[in-house]
């Protein structure tokens, strides 16, 4: 088996989720996030890009409805015991949840409420319709996509241990990448590098694409398709991130490679005094609002307001196709506490349309008992090439 913790910790998870599942008086919650299942029971598969449902009843076991192809992907990498894991066949007409309302039976459940997850690309619009439409004739159906969501924030120890392997893994793909930037560098290149040295290290795929963007596309903070060389003098936004047993730990760097301008140099001097003040201000029990609040002073007083965004990070986890974003983010007022075992990405971007000039910085942390732990070894410093 593939599991990557202790079944007692995995045992753990699964009552602590119970309590809350019996707390909200939920018969049982329907998990269709990919995360919510590898939190619970290790499974680990992307095929959540198909309807698939784990029922977490409010007592027993959890079982798992999905499809051939990952019958043994759910045997190899998950406790489940054989006898909880269903599979709906595939078929002309197939109604695959009919066969959730009749697991649901089988299992002693058949009216009351149900909790289910809504917010996750593990559950599409279509087939929400046809639960709400179906199951809703029987059941009370409320949303509960936070239950398991809340649970995943605070890190177990061994979570922080992947989650800093994860970290190592970013700054070894840094590493790799620098040393193959300059000017006439094609970008397939230096992805080929960062990804490398990622998969060398023993690492994953990332909840999404590396994100790189160089000369016009440095002011893009999203992958696009396409691919160009670099100018003699010229700037590469990156953002990445290693993934350790699905654990990323983000980082974001803008290499300038030639001549640098003195605007890009006050540019950096600002995007690491707002790193160093979102982390002096996290703080456990502090609203994350308070760490944008942080970032968004340093931007203003600097008369950079304009190139800003309105997020200043997110959090970071075990996390699936299509992003690697694990909610929730830094943001104007946000009121929610932050707590020690929290692991969060801090990305101070300035991207300023007025001067076709970017400068991104970022690295993810950890917040302890008596402020925040940096997970990369990698210096502030200027990255001139």
């Amino acid at each position: 088996m593939a599991l990557h913790f202790t079944k007692q910790e995995f045992q753990q998870r699964l009552e602590s989720a119970q309590r809350l599942i019996q707390k909200r008086d939920f018969a049982a919650l329907l998990l269709f996030a990919p995360e919510s299942h590898y939190y619970i029971s290790g499974y680990d598969t992307f095929g959540f890009a198909m309807f698939q449902c784990m029922v977490v009843p409010a007592t027993g076991n959890p079982h798992l409805l999905t499809r051939a192809p990952d019958l043994r992907q759910a045997q190899q990498t998950s406790t489940l015991n054989d006898d909880e894991i269903h599979i709906w066949r595939d078929r002309e007409g197939v109604e695959p949840v009919s066969d959730l309302e009749v697991l649901l039976l089988e299992l002693g459940i058949s009216s009351g409420q149900l909790g289910i997850e809504q917010q996750t690309a593990g559950l599409n619009a279509w087939y929400g319709a046809q639960i709400n439409q179906q199951l809703g004739k029987r059941f009370s159906l409320v949303e509960a996509t936070d239950l398991v969501r809340t649970l995943r924030r605070v890190k177990s120890p061994a979570e922080i241990e992947y989650c800093r392997h994860a970290a190592t893994l970013s700054d070894q793909a840094l590493d790799a990448g620098t040393a193959v930037t300059r000017g006439g560098a094609f970008e397939g290149d230096i992805l080929a590098a960062m990804q490398g040295a990622v998969f060398a290290g023993g690492g994953d795929y990332a909840g999404n694409e590396f994100i790189i963007g160089s000369g016009e596309g440095a002011l893009l903070c999203r992958y696009f398709s396409g691919r160009r060389t670099l100018d003699t003098n010229d700037q590469l936004t990156l953002e990445w991130s290693g993934a350790w047993r699905r654990y990323h730990a983000a980082m974001m760097r803008t290499l300038l490679v030639g001549k640098v301008a003195e605007k890009q140099k006050e540019m950096h001097q600002a995007v690491v005094e707002a790193l160093l003040a979102c982390e002096a201000a996290i703080k456990p029990g502090a609203p994350m609002g308070d760490v944008y609040a942080a970032h968004a002073k340093v931007f203003d007083e600097r008369g950079l307001q304009h190139a800003r965004l309105n997020a200043c990070g997110y959090g970071m986890g075990a996390v699936y196709n299509p992003i690697w974003v694990e909610f929730p983010m830094f943001y104007e007022g946000n009121p929610l506490p932050m707590q020690a075992g929290n692991v969060f990405f801090l990305h101070m971007i300035l991207l300023d349309s007025t001067t076709g000039l970017a400068m991104c910085w970022g690295h993810s942390v950890l917040v302890t008992e008596t402020g925040v732990e940096r997970l990369s070894r990698h210096p502030q410093d200027l990255i001139a090439l």
